[in-house]
């Protein structure tokens, strides 16, 4: 009976054994650093597989993820150069490089992170106005990062980005900015009115000084199509009148029929307004020699001659 009391708590020290020996077994994830140390000092960094803590001897001493890492530190208040106080607060973007100077190289690594980050925050600020703070982001971060950067390699830190996040100037800067703003705004769109007005009578101006230039080429035109054709027309009536007084050279006219186109120029001269007509000496004899034609042979003139033809007759036939 003692054999087998014996053989069973044979049985279950090994068991305990067995189950501390495999709580030993270790395994590594992508991403995880573990610091190991052997009787108290540093003794290696395991990477990602399979090890076995040497019982009683090795420990882990902590547990490191190499992926980037995100820090958001609360607002902190600082001064500019013209003794302006702001509030403002910062994103760090860090990454593990060394697990072994990060694990042994300072205490608590975040918070040694922020208070440096807030220290290097003041210090920049303390060199620039407070139009410059708020337009200088780029440059702020750009020296945070470098200043953070070399700050952080002993810790086996590697800051990659550092990020401003809010500036929060004092309630009546931020009032006198706003006013400013809405000023600028005004501004702005006054200019760009005037601008728009600006335009919109030049482009009215032009449009008119096209118009006219058109509507001046097109009357141009006009006149000068007119011109043509009166110049032509009157071409035409020239040489139908040429072509008539060559009709009449080659016809041989006499001088009775010159004499009547003349009367008949002058029937269509005296139908005209005018008050006086000038008559060419050589139709004068002709017109008063017509015009006494005329009279010897109206009515009157004969009924005036035989009343005297009678009376002359009356002594021959006594």
């Amino acid at each position: 009976m003692d054999f087998g009391f014996g053989l069973i708590l044979l049985i279950v020290i090994v068991l305990v054994v067995l189950g501390y020996l495999a709580t030993r077994f270790s395994i590594v994830t992508q991403a995880n650093r573990f610091v190991i140390e052997r009787l108290g000092g540093y003794f290696q960094t395991w990477d990602v597989g399979l090890h076995f803590l040497v019982p009683f001897i090795d420990r882990t001493k902590s547990r490191v993820s190499i992926k980037e890492q995100v820090v958001d530190f609360d607002p902190q208040p600082v001064i500019t150069k013209d003794n302006v106080t702001m509030q403002i607060d910062t994103v760090v973007f860090f990454q593990i490089t060394d697990p072994k100077l990060y694990t042994y190289g300072v205490n608590e690594p975040i918070k040694a992170i922020e208070n440096l980050t807030s220290t290097t925050l003041r210090n920049i600020i303390g060199d620039l106005e407070l139009d410059e703070s708020l337009t200088s982001r780029d440059i702020i971060n750009e020296k945070m990062r470098g200043i953070l950067d070399e700050a952080t390699d002993p810790w086996g830190i590697k800051i990659n980005r550092v990020e401003v996040k809010n500036i929060i100037p004092p309630k009546d800067i931020r009032e006198a900015m706003e006013k400013q703003m809405r000023a600028e705004r005004e501004k702005r769109q006054a200019i760009l009115i005037a601008e728009g007005n600006k335009r919109s009578a030049i482009l009215n101006a032009e449009g008119e000084k096209e118009s006219r230039i058109l509507r001046a080429d097109g009357e141009r035109q006009t006149r000068i199509l007119e011109a043509q054709g009166q110049a032509e027309a009157i071409l035409k009536v020239q040489q139908a009148t040429a072509q008539g007084i060559e009709f009449i050279k080659n016809a041989k006219a006499d001088e009775a029929f010159l004499r009547l186109e003349a009367y008949k120029a002058l029937a269509l001269v005296a139908d005209g307004n005018a008050t006086k007509l000038i008559i060419p000496s050589d139709l004068q004899g002709v017109i008063g020699m017509a015009s006494a034609i005329a009279e010897a042979l109206s009515p009157a003139s004969n009924a005036a001659a035989k009343p005297k033809a009678k009376k002359d007759s009356t002594p021959d036939s006594e």
